[in-house]
């Protein structure tokens, strides 16, 4: 009985922190396609958390971006702060990402982004570090998918980059 009041303890103290201090994390999935030549990446993001970095890289303290004036969109917003927070370099050469565009999936934004014309390749460097200016607590985490493999990464403050090697070639 005293391990099962411990236990119901410990979980009421952790639905508090986590309700406190909320997690601020990014998820994002980079698919190589050899036969596209292609890197396709979606980008998972909470809206409330890029609210304020947004604004922030904009210089717009007045933004709301589920409903932004002057007829700009979304996309037109966010576009600019993506090319500047998140790279793609493939064995040392940076690629050009194209914003595709974004869909809402309850309280979070997927954006799409590609890399066209991307041919075999050993080393990807990615640095993402959306989000980081406001929450020093932010973690993006970057899944690489080739083939049947998987790597991941988890990008903070401290390691807004790093690499991951595949032997693709």
């Amino acid at each position: 009985m005293a391990l099962l009041t411990m236990l119901s303890a410990f979980v009421q103290t952790l639905v508090v922190v986590f309700y406190l201090h909320p997690i601020h994390v990014s998820v994002t999935e980079i698919k190589f396609h050899k036969r596209d030549q292609a890197l396709e990446i979606m980008m998972r993001v909470f809206i409330d958390h890029l609210d304020l970095p947004l604004r922030d890289h904009l210089t717009r303290p007045e933004l709301d971006i589920l409903n932004p004036r002057d007829n700009t969109s979304v996309d037109a917003l966010v576009k600019e702060y993506l090319r500047a927070h998140f790279k793609i370099s493939l064995d040392g050469k940076v690629q050009k990402t194209v914003y595709l565009g974004h869909e809402r999936e309850a309280e979070a934004f997927v954006f799409y982004i590609q890399v066209s014309d991307v041919k075999e390749w050993k080393n990807i460097m990615i640095h993402n570090d959306i989000i980081m200016s406001i929450y020093d607590d932010q973690s993006n985490i970057v899944n690489v998918f080739v083939d049947d493999n998987v790597k991941s990464l988890r990008l903070t403050r401290n390691t807004p980059t790093d690499k991951l090697t595949f032997d693709n070639r």
